[in-house]
């Protein structure tokens, strides 16, 4: 089962994996900013995520 949507690369999955981010719904507990200084982490697969959270009606924390 994939837990991740379709285009977050393995690194920005492992990199989610290090910091104990394991579901979309936990995403909502971090910034934005913090996401992109993981490494790991690029631009395609925040766009990835950030679209998955909007249409669950989600979004990063503030």
């Amino acid at each position: 089962m994939q837990i991740w949507p379709k285009g977050v690369s393995k690194p920005a999955v492992r990199a989610l994996n290090s910091v104990g981010i394991t579901t979309l719904e936990q995403l909502t507990t971090i910034e934005e900013k913090t996401l992109k200084a993981l490494h790991g982490m690029g631009p395609k697969s925040i766009g990835v995520l950030k679209g998955a959270l909007h249409e669950k009606g989600l979004q990063f924390k503030d």
